[in-house]
């Protein structure tokens, strides 16, 4: 097993791994922000933009998220071999992920409509780092998303194009009496 394929498969076993990452991404830009007082692109933009800007992002989300849903019913709705033994064997884990990519969408949705509600035109309130968090964890549950879809398309794929299994042979007691040669 490669470097690479044990950490997919740490984040894909842990989700709060979102959480952790998604925090790192703010609180270094944050800090960037606080230490060298540049970098705050969301306030070189006016109050009324950065409103209309989490809005629609809460709207964006939303509707990318739905696919999520999409993603769960493809993944119900087949029943190749494969599929029946992934479901077996990492039912746990797959309801987490699932579980995990819509109570995500509903957290970051209520990020960007609490940063669409404080912000102000002095923003004290610093919502426009609420909004970027909300985008952070959105930008890594949305690849969580693609990874776990794309994941079970391929299997669905490659249950799909196998052959039908041939039947098994049935026993034919007249069978030598039939195909006797003369």
């Amino acid at each position: 097993m490669s470097v690479g394929e044990s950490l997919v498969d740490r984040w894909s076993e842990a989700v709060w791994w979102d959480y952790v990452i998604a925090l790192v991404l703010v609180s270094g830009h944050v800090a960037v922000v606080r230490a060298a007082g540049r970098g705050d692109w969301l306030s070189w933009i006016d109050s009324e933009q950065r409103v209309s800007l989490y809005g629609t992002a809460a709207g964006v989300v939303s509707a990318i998220g739905g696919l999520s849903s999409i993603a769960i019913s493809i993944y119900l709705s087949s029943n190749g071999e494969r599929l029946r033994a992934v479901r077996r064997h990492y039912q746990s884990e797959l309801r987490r992920n699932w579980k995990a990519l819509l109570v995500a969408t509903a957290l970051i949705c209520m990020g960007c409509l609490i940063a669409q509600g404080l912000d102000d035109k002095t923003d004290l309130h610093s919502a426009r780092f609420v909004f970027e968090a909300s985008m952070a964890l959105a930008f890594v549950r949305f690849l969580r998303m693609l990874w776990l879809l794309d994941r079970m398309m391929g299997i669905n794929d490659l249950d799909q194009t196998d052959p039908p299994p041939r039947p098994a042979p049935r026993y034919d007691p007249g069978w030598r009496q039939r195909n006797r040669t003369p």
